[in-house]
């Protein structure tokens, strides 16, 4: 009788999983994807943190305005138009930088793994990165003042600016071109390399001066109570009382010819109100020498150049204000 028990095979050892023959088929693949999963996953965290700071800055606007005058010059709707424009140009610039970086060194170091050399080959992209920013210099110019421009707040969109090749008013501010249209309606697309100076006629606060000029044989002294009086006036109505900032100022004579004097005036105004105040004080400036019997001196033909033909860009508007309602006292009942 045969002893089955006897033939029945001893007990053998468990098969172990070759960790060591399985990395070094699949390690290769799996650390070049886990390379670009964390590259995926850093880049998609970083453009939500920009994202989300941007979007606290532009949305945070409203609550940094105050009532008080001096704030509420400040904090124009100019300015807030200027601070999101900024504010979300420097966002997509930093998504873009973001992204060349990270994807830069997820491709050195997948090209790590997959062995090849990688210094040599950060060498020779450093080589051609050279002569492309060589031969795209003007380029890189451009992209580097654009951003310094945004970042420092030169320049925004409604500005009145003169930057030399160009004056008039900001429609868009890109990382390249800046556009701008002057006083003839002609766009101008100017590139932001070439921009060596900007002039600013629209942060904070202007000043509006006037140069009249007189016949000689006018009295100096009242012609100046008249200018004054007239500019004082039209300062203390509440239609202009916001626009202009500070009381206005007689600076006297400001040259003498031979058949008139030129007698200066100045104002205060807020930056978005000078065009309106400028035509509405030459005006009552007027009124107030035909009410002297004075006759003005003949002027040629204006040419407008610089801020007056910027400024001149947005025409007359002259500030609103919101009637009183009257209400007719009730004389019985009424159907």
């Amino acid at each position: 009788m045969i002893d089955f028990l006897a033939a029945a095979p001893t007990d053998t050892p468990p098969v172990e999983f070759d960790w060591a023959a399985f990395w070094a088929m699949w390690g290769v693949p799996i650390r070049i994807l886990a390379i670009i999963v964390v590259a995926v996953l850093l880049r998609v965290a970083l453009h939500f943190m920009i994202r989300r700071v941007v979007d606290q800055v532009v949305n945070g606007i409203k609550r940094k305005q105050n009532v008080d005058d001096t704030q509420a010059l400040i904090a124009s709707p100019l300015q807030a138009v200027r601070v999101v424009q900024r504010t979300r140009t420097l966002g997509s610039v930093l998504n873009n930088v973001v992204t060349v970086l990270i994807a830069g060194v997820a491709l050195v170091l997948v090209l790590g793994e997959l062995n090849f050399d990688v210094v040599a080959i950060v060498g020779a992209a450093s080589v051609v990165g050279a002569g492309l920013a060589f031969g795209a210099q003007n380029i890189v110019k451009d992209l580097l003042n654009g951003i310094f421009m945004v970042a420092e707040d030169q320049l925004g969109v409604g500005d009145v600016v003169d930057v030399g090749p160009a004056t008039g008013v900001v429609e868009a501010v890109g990382i390249r071109v800046t556009q701008i249209r002057d006083v003839n309606g002609v766009l101008w697309f100017v590139r932001n390399g070439e921009i060596l100076r900007v002039g600013n006629m629209s942060q904070g606060w202007t000043r509006v001066v006037i140069d009249l000029a007189v016949p000689y044989e006018a009295d100096v002294d009242t012609v100046q109570a008249a200018m004054l009086k007239a500019a004082t006036d039209m300062a203390a109505l509440p239609k202009w009382g916001r626009s202009m900032i500070d009381a206005p100022e007689v600076w006297g004579l400001q040259s003498i010819a031979e058949e008139h004097v030129v007698i200066r005036i100045v104002s205060k105004t807020r930056s978005s109100e000078r065009d309106n105040v400028d035509r509405e004080l030459r005006s009552r400036l007027k009124k107030a020498t035909d009410e002297l019997g004075i006759t003005l001196p003949s002027l040629s033909s204006v040419v407008l150049t610089g801020f007056d033909g910027a400024s001149s860009v947005q025409g007359a508007r002259p500030p609103q204000t919101v009637p009183t309602p009257h209400v007719r006292p009730s004389k019985g009942k009424r159907s």
